[in-house]
């Protein structure tokens, strides 16, 4: 099966994605799972990749203190031994020389022995070629204090003073050069350190700014993947809200255009179909509307008639009791009358069968007519009628008969909802530079909150508030009066603020006499 969507050609997959061909290459597009699901997987992607790159340079850094604490200073305690061995050699040395005594030549022979094996210890671990040097130095001038210690020792102890002065001054020499050899490398050895240290700060330091930067972007990379995602999800959530509220205001054809993951797609679909059953809902209760009232046109107008010529007397006198109560049908059959109209005129408007007669028509003739009609009414309640007008006349392009209606039907809600002792104000303002004529119908009642704004012009709707001592109206007049203003191609809105009154707008446009266009 397949579906043809924005151009192109779909088929759909069950895998929840849906399969494009384009220019015969298959684009996959994705359902808002998988969206999500490769949006997450490229995030923890990205931070995987920052996190083993922040774990190579600590290892990085933990190699070079490894380094420093296995190698290096483990050698420099190995040479600080071997001084002090040396010294204790010397140590031991003069004791046997001064009193040649057994035990002082075994700790001689012992610190001997100590000096040997660090000092072959030294040997295996040093790989540099002056590391090796220095200790093979070492190595040197410890057997030539040996020989020189044996040398004495088979001239025997005890000689005469300038043969132990020479001695002295020998042994003091050679301890002299292992204190500057191993001292030589010690130094070797600490600068090596400290070598590996500045690599080290230098290395945390270029690591930390690297991976500051690197989190940085995968913060940034993170947030533009996700709105990414969520305005790939939210724009069309969007154009569907748009439409669904399109079709709460009346407008059951509308549908939501533009690219969308299939399930939103699906969605949206469901929502076209629930908007074509509405409008078939709304196109049958039109159509029984239109019939029921058709056919109650008829005997209403025979009722209306018959109550007419019994008020006449024509069949026979009245008494006040029957006059009162034929008075009372003679106003309700007309009410229904006026009803019936009303619903018949918006059938013909909405099923476009209405006729309109345009002709250049005197706007301000149109509205005293209007004023006229109710200023008994106005009188009654105590209600002042104003008419702000020009005194010029301005023309219109209208069906003055309809443009009537309108005006009737705005000025006795007005005059329906004011209190008494205040006024109703029908004013006229023509903008020659716009080619445009706005009419304004304010009165002084109690307002209409915003909420309830945008539902006024719609069928049948009444509103949530209720005011004492105002009769219920049809709720078809302001329908009415937007269908006659739209067809004439104005506009027609309204201005309200509860507790302070309410202004109905519209314009029309303006020609000159003689002039249809």
């Amino acid at each position: 099966m397949y579906e043809v969507v924005y151009g192109l050609t779909c088929t759909p997959d069950c895998s929840g994605s849906r399969v494009v061909h384009r220019g015969g290459c298959a684009v996959v597009r994705l359902s808002i799972f998988w969206r999500l699901i490769l949006t997450y997987v490229v995030i923890i992607a990205v931070m995987t990749a920052v996190n083993i790159y922040a774990l190579l340079q600590i290892r990085t850094l933990a190699g070079l203190n490894t380094e420093v604490g296995s190698h290096h200073h483990p050698e420099i305690e190995s040479a600080k031994r071997l001084l002090s061995s040396f010294y204790q050699q010397i140590q031991s040395e003069k004791k046997y020389v001064a009193v040649p005594a057994a035990t002082f030549l075994e700790h001689f022979d012992a610190e001997s022995k100590d000096f040997q094996l660090v000092l072959h210890g030294l040997l295996t671990q040093d790989t540099s070629e002056p590391e090796i040097q220095l200790v093979r130095e070492v190595e040197r001038i410890q057997q030539a204090h040996l020989a020189l210690f044996h040398a004495q020792l088979a001239e025997g102890v005890g000689q005469r003073p300038e043969s132990s002065a020479a001695y002295d001054e020998r042994r003091d020499a050679l301890a002299g050069k292992m204190a500057s050899t191993l001292q030589q490398y010690i130094g070797l050895h600490e600068a090596r350190i400290a070598v590996g240290v500045n690599e080290s700060h230098a290395s945390s330091v270029h690591a930390e700014a690297v991976t500051r930067q690197l989190v940085l972007v995968a913060l940034m990379f993170g947030l533009g993947m996700a709105a990414v995602a969520s305005y790939n999800i939210l724009r069309p959530l969007r154009r569907l809200q748009s439409t669904i509220q399109e079709m709460g205001q009346g407008n059951f054809r509308a549908t939501m255009d533009g690219q969308a993951p299939r399930e939103l797609r699906e969605l949206g679909d469901t929502v076209k179909w629930m908007g074509a059953r509405l409008q078939q809902l709304d196109d049958i209760k039109s159509e029984f509307l239109a019939h029921v009232s058709h056919e109650l046109r008829t005997p209403m107008a025979s009722i209306q008639e018959g109550t007419h010529l019994l008020l006449d007397e024509i069949p026979g006198p009245l008494t006040q009791d029957q006059r009162t109560t034929l008075r009372i049908m003679s106003d309700s059959s007309r009410r229904l009358m006026y009803l019936i109209s009303t619903i018949l005129d918006l059938s013909k408007m909405e099923s476009g069968m209405m006729e309109y007669r345009f002709a250049p028509t005197d706007l301000r003739r149109v509205a005293d007519i209007s004023v006229n009609k109710i200023r008994l009414l106005a009188d009654a309640k105590q209600v002042r009628l104003l008419v702000e007008a020009p005194v010029e006349r301005h023309w219109v392009r209208a069906d003055s008969a309809r443009i009537e209606q309108v005006l009737d039907n705005l000025l006795s809600n007005a005059l329906k909802y004011s209190p008494e002792g205040a006024a109703v104000t029908l004013h006229m303002e023509p903008r020659r530079d716009e080619g445009l004529m706005f009419v304004d119908v304010t009165d002084c009642g109690p307002g209409i909150p915003t909420e309830e704004v945008p539902h006024i012009f719609e069928r049948f709707y009444q509103g949530r508030t209720k005011t004492r001592h105002v009769s219920v109206g049809s709720g078809l007049g302001l329908a009415l009066a937007k269908k006659v203003v739209e067809a004439h191609g104005g506009r027609i809105w309204v201005d309200s603020e509860v507790g302070k009154g309410t202004t109905v707008r519209f314009m029309l446009c303006l020609t000159k006499p003689g002039i249809l266009a």
